[in-house]
């Protein structure tokens, strides 16, 4: 899996595009100012703190709390989490298959039992990307605080997360095989990482 882009801290949203479109998101969210907070890497493994142990807790809670909601592949940083958002139609039930953004079905809705957003009939609406993400921020950042102040966390800098994240629409199942396999290995790369601020140029 290739690294980020350049450019990444900018907001990269698709104006046009409808995040509650069924599909699965890659997404990497960064702590403010790049602070280690969620633990430390040694011999290629990821050591977390107790807030880096929230975070994940938090990430595995998701779907519980938002239906039509799936988490995948997942690692915490000791300054970013990468994961896998998946998005179904609610009521679709178990079995469903998550559609690609970018498959046929997208393109003429009418002719597949689609509504014009692209959301099936009769299936109630799920929540968008940027939804599922302001929560998951909202909750790790009053969880955190809560740390700080009862366990003596170390103190983020104004706020836990950056205002942005870098987001990737995962367009089929081979790439999602790549991205997962990205996401266990990225502590093996720590050294090397961009959002490593002990990390050494690229010559």
């Amino acid at each position: 899996m290739p690294g980020r882009p350049p450019g990444h801290r900018r907001s990269i949203r698709l104006p046009k595009y409808d995040y509650t479109l069924p599909g699965a998101y890659f997404i990497t969210i960064c702590t403010q100012d790049r602070s280690c907070l969620f633990g430390s890497i040694a011999d290629g493994e990821m050591h977390p703190s107790p807030g880096g142990d929230m975070v994940r807790a938090i990430w595995e809670e998701v779907p519980s709390h938002y239906p039509g909601i799936r988490t995948d592949a997942f690692v915490v940083m000791p300054n970013h989490i990468h994961g896998v958002i998946v998005i179904t139609p609610v009521g679709a039930g178990p079995c469903a298959r998550p559609r690609t953004p970018w498959s046929p079905n997208r393109e003429r809705p009418h002719e597949t039992g689609q509504s014009p957003t692209g959301q099936p009939q009769g299936v109630a609406p799920t929540m968008s990307l940027p939804d599922v993400v302001h929560r998951f921020k909202t909750l790790t950042t009053k969880r955190y605080a809560d740390g700080v102040k009862q366990h003596g966390w170390p103190p983020f800098p104004g706020r836990l997360w950056q205002r942005n994240y870098y987001e990737h629409i995962v367009r089929d199942e081979r790439e999602l095989a790549l991205i997962c396999d990205y996401i266990e290995a990225n502590p093996t790369r720590w050294a090397e990482d961009p959002e490593n601020p002990s990390a050494e140029p690229s010559p």
